[in-house]
Order: structure tokens, then sequence, then C-alpha cells
């Protein structure tokens, strides 16, 4: 919870604000793909209807969280993890926390927690997706929807994931992990980046 100091308009006081949200889903150019067209429309809506678009708390229609598409140094792997909820394979990423300054800063972390993987800043991370996805009901919350913002960062070293459920997988072989639509597209969009 953000606790009493949210402001709806302008997000948590010192912590990460509507309006950088805003700022970088209005940028993000979803290069002709519908899904990524619809949930930056979608994100856009959220940020501008919902009073507190960026707490875990916001069920209905749901929150913005952070992911990020990590590549090795020499671009040919992508860090994925299995998550437990989904039984699938996805990119790291969750929930934004009281103590997150930034949107990258989020993603960036969740990197970190969920597999142990440091990442640089040099080239500087960028948005390269958007994805609106429903999260089923569990028994401590409803149903809701995960307005996500996905990063592309690269890794400070090829270490092995200090975490379980945690690989590298070539990018050739993403089709072994059955990624979806969302994750296959972040990935040849983070891969693209570097011609």
């Amino acid at each position: 919870m953000w606790g009493p100091s949210y402001s709806p308009t302008e997000g948590p006081v010192g912590m990460i604000r509507v309006a950088e949200v805003h700022e970088l889903a209005r940028r993000f150019d979803p290069a002709g793909n519908e899904r990524a067209s619809r949930s930056r429309d979608a994100t856009l809506a959220l940020l501008a209807e919902s009073p507190a678009p960026l707490t875990r708390a916001s069920f209905d229609p749901g929150h913005v969280t952070a992911s990020a598409i990590v590549l090795s140094p020499d671009r040919a792997r992508v860090l994925l993890v299995r998550h437990r909820k989904l039984g699938r394979w996805l990119q790291p990423g969750g929930h934004l926390e009281p103590s997150d300054v930034t949107l990258i800063g989020a993603a960036e972390r969740e990197v970190l927690e969920e597999t142990g993987v440091p990442v640089r800043h040099d080239p500087p991370p960028t948005i390269i997706g958007i994805d609106v996805h429903t999260i089923p009901a569990t028994d401590l919350e409803p149903a809701h929807r995960h307005f996500d913002l996905v990063f592309r960062f690269l890794a400070e070293s090829a270490v092995a994931p200090s975490e379980a459920g945690a690989v590298w997988c070539p990018v050739t072989e993403l089709d072994r992990y059955e990624p979806d639509e969302p994750l296959r597209f972040a990935v040849e969009r983070a891969v693209g980046a570097f011609g």
C-alpha cells in the first residue's frame, strides 16, 4: 500500500509518478503490433481514470507492473523465469514497491530479486513493450489485470542465475520455452534494437 502520501494525479510522494509512467506509455511505439497498441491505449486509459494505478491493491481493473527483457552481453541469450502461479516461462518482473523511485528501477529490482543477475545501464535501458494481461484469482486476490511495461537491459555478465527457476535461453531456441506472443515480441525487439 502506498499509504496516506499517495496522490492520485501524481503518484506516491517521493516515489514513481503517474506522470512518468504516462510519458513512457505515450512515447512507446508498438511497431505495428496490434496487441501492444491495444495495451498501450489501455494503459493510458488506466493512468487517466484509476485513482491508484500504481498500487498492487488496486484490482478494478488492475495496476501497473514492470518487467525486463535481459540479454546476455553478447545478445545471444535471454533471461527467463518460471512463473510459479501461472506455470509459464516469462521475463522477470512484477509489482511496484513503495521504495521504487522509477519504473526502470522497479524492473531492475525485480530482475535482481528473481534471478540474482545484475544489469548494466550502458546502453541505457529502454521501453520495448507494453502488455495488458489477466491474472487469475487466488485465495488472497481477485482476478485483475497487470498493465506491464517492459524494459530492455543487458546483463553485466552471463553469470549463472542464482535463483531456482531462472535460466539463460538462447534467443534462437526461445520456442522451447513456449513463449506467448508478448514475450516473443519483446525478445525480438530487444535483439533487433542492436541491429
